[in-house]
């Protein structure tokens, strides 16, 4: 059985890249590692992985994904900060996706902090 990519776009297999820290084996080292496991997450499905990741005072009670629609691709365009020391930082993305058999993109530029040691998802601002 051939081993599944990470959706993430590293090439890695799933569970040598995002699965470790989906599963809880490995936290998120920097921002853009935090912002392409949340970006695995929504592919699988996975709203409890978001909401574990999410800022405790952005994050919503809960998370209704969206069934319609299918991630089809991430582009990473832009990090600021976000390193192993670093206490915040921000990652520029753009995530493909079809829904109801059309194509389109969310372009975004999110807001990472540390948290009790951990990265964080704060929030976004959409660029597109």
């Amino acid at each position: 059985m051939p081993l599944r990519r990470c959706p993430c776009g590293t090439g890695l297999p799933l569970a040598e890249c995002c699965g470790r820290l989906h599963d809880g084996t490995a936290g998120a080292a920097t921002a853009e590692q935090l912002m392409r496991s949340r970006y695995s997450a929504f592919v699988l499905g996975d709203a409890e992985y978001l909401l574990a990741t999410w800022h405790p005072t952005t994050r919503p009670r809960t998370l209704d994904l969206d069934a319609a629609v299918r991630w089809t691709g991430l582009d990473v365009l832009a990090t600021t900060g976000g390193t192993l020391l670093a206490s915040e930082g921000t990652v520029e993305f753009r995530a493909h996706y079809l829904r109801n058999g059309g194509a389109g993109s969310q372009h975004e530029n999110s807001r990472f902090v540390r948290d009790d040691g951990h990265w964080r998802y704060l929030d976004g601002v959409s660029l597109s």
